[in-house]
């Protein structure tokens, strides 16, 4: 499966091995992982492995989280994708999840929200599901308002592996395409 989103300024693409110095940029980065519960990359080993399991994901679930390509630049700005959950969180089980991280230079230039609102309209007309959700940390309120924009609706809030968490989720019949 070789799946390719377009937005004005980004194409978003599968993850290669071509990618390993830019996500080694990005998840070497401890503000990054500020709010993500885990420790940044140490090595490219790490990375390897990293792009290994999602491509796995891409084979299993036909998704997964891509590569943001600046158009004009050709540079790797970070990640966003749809990924299958799996396992169970806040009561749900096999869910589709909108998720983005970027390389800390490009935060603050709406490109999470960009790709974000690309992924919404992809898992509605190309995944046939019927609702999507994610989650940010309750201190992050950036992420949150990224959430927001890209018309999630804030549920609640939850506990997941210990720290408080929004549960955001959107309808399908409530997009606004």
């Amino acid at each position: 499966m070789n799946i390719k989103i377009e937005t004005e300024r980004f194409i978003l693409r599968e993850i290669t091995e071509n990618d390993e110095n830019g996500l080694f940029e990005l998840d070497s980065n401890h503000l990054v992982h500020r709010y993500l519960g885990k420790e940044p990359v140490k090595n490219i080993t790490e990375v390897q492995k990293n792009i290994k399991i999602i491509k796995q994901q891409y084979v299993e679930n036909g998704i997964g989280r891509w590569a943001i390509i600046d158009k004009v630049t050709g540079e790797f700005i970070g990640w966003s994708g749809i990924k299958l959950i799996k396992e169970t969180m806040n009561n749900h089980i096999n869910f589709y999840e909108i998720g983005y991280r970027l390389i800390e230079k490009y935060w603050g230039k709406g490109i999470a929200t960009e790709t974000s609102i690309a992924l919404v309209k992809y898992a509605f007309e190309n995944l046939k599901t019927e609702k999507i959700y994610a989650i940010c940390d309750i201190e992050n309120s950036d992420s949150k308002n990224v959430l927001l924009k890209s018309g999630l609706k804030l549920v609640e809030t939850f506990d997941y592996n210990g720290i408080e968490h929004n549960w955001f989720e959107l309808n399908k019949s409530d997009w606004n395409n």
